[in-house]
């Protein structure tokens, strides 16, 4: 049997790197797409993070400095492009595409076609991650988001979410 000092410690996802950074500075957000799948416990494989956040001036204010810790950089933009993720900036948009120090992350205001965090919210799950306790998208909203926006892996998604939803109901039937 190995010792303490040969045990590997378990490598901590982007997701949950991202999400220990924002609860530490109280930002409200949810998880969404991929990483909501994975979580829901589909078998999905993503690489980034895609997060809906409250859009008030006070989430604003705390995402700005979460953010600061993260160096993003918007994904696609020539990379000496000089970018300012304040509050103020963050007001103007709605949807961003970063890269950061622990992977990209998609910012989403409003996520097609439900809404916004606020709107979301009322059906949220909440799941472990980690140390963590992180809140998703719901698994019906999240169905319709994958059927409305209709890209080849959304409808690969869309069959695993399925799945789930299927699961869940039975085993709620069951009870």
């Amino acid at each position: 049997m190995a010792d303490d000092s040969e045990r590997k410690t378990p490598e901590v996802s982007d997701l949950e790197k991202i999400a220990a950074i924002l609860a530490r500075h109280k930002v409200e957000f949810l998880v969404v797409g991929g990483q909501a799948e994975l979580l829901m416990g589909s078998p999905r494989v993503t690489y980034d993070t895609d997060l809906c956040y409250a859009r008030t001036e006070q989430n604003l204010d705390r995402l700005a400095d979460a953010l600061k810790e993260i160096d993003p950089s918007l994904r696609g933009a020539p990379p000496d492009l000089p970018l300012v993720l304040d509050a103020r900036a963050l007001a103007f948009g709605n949807n961003y595409t970063l890269n950061t120090a622990v992977g990209p992350l998609d910012l989403l205001g409003w996520v097609e076609p439900l809404g916004t965090y606020k709107e979301l919210l009322p059906c949220a799950e909440t799941y472990k991650l980690g140390g963590l306790t992180v809140q998703t998208i719901g698994l019906d909203d999240l169905i319709r988001v994958k059927e409305h926006v209709g890209r080849a892996k959304d409808r690969e998604s869309l069959l695993q979410l399925l799945a789930i939803r299927r699961l869940r109901n039975e085993v709620q039937g069951s009870k």
